[in-house]
């Protein structure tokens, strides 16, 4: 069912990556960096406590300097430590990049929603289209080192179809 959005959501490489060479003008732009409680799926996923605060992150990823990807990260606060401890700051730097640099942090199987109008990252991912679509596809996975978590949800937004079809034109 997910259709066109199929290939981009089934990769298990870097999807920062894979943005960065189809775009030459890649960039990242933050939208809300904040502490914050998870919704609870969230916090389940993480197995943490539902009432704890974690660092949100929820970006932009820019491609032709349109939006084609919402991403939305929730990093426990036992997550910034260590080798992590920058991740609180990466500001327009792509998270991506810094978690697929380290051979030693694994990642979980990816899991794929169709995210409705009434979900509340279809909201957040789509504040600023135009044309909203009535569903859109995301994609989510929690990355692991040294037993601290990270979960990072991709949404795929209506202009990255558009923007592959104009590149291959």
């Amino acid at each position: 069912m997910s259709g066109q959005y199929h290939h981009w959501l089934i990769d298990n490489g870097s999807l920062t990556l894979r943005l960065q060479q189809r775009y030459a003008d890649f960039a990242v732009i933050p939208v809300l960096v904040t502490y914050a409680k998870p919704f609870l799926d969230e916090a389940a996923s993480l197995t943490i406590p539902s009432r704890k605060t974690a660092l949100i992150r929820e970006v932009l990823l820019m491609g032709n300097n349109q939006a084609v990807v919402f991403a939305h990260s929730v990093m426990p606060r036992k997550s910034l430590r260590g080798r992590w401890l920058g991740l609180r700051r990466l500001g327009n730097k792509p998270l991506g990049a810094s978690l697929f640099a380290n051979p030693q942090v694994q990642r979980t199987a990816l899991s794929y929603k169709r995210l409705s109008r009434h979900h509340a990252l279809y909201q957040h991912a789509a504040k600023g289209l135009s044309d909203r679509p009535p569903y859109l596809w995301a994609r989510r996975s929690v990355f692991s080192l040294n037993c601290t978590n990270i979960l990072v949800t991709e949404v795929f937004l209506p202009q990255l179809l558009i923007s592959s079809i104009s590149n291959i034109n």
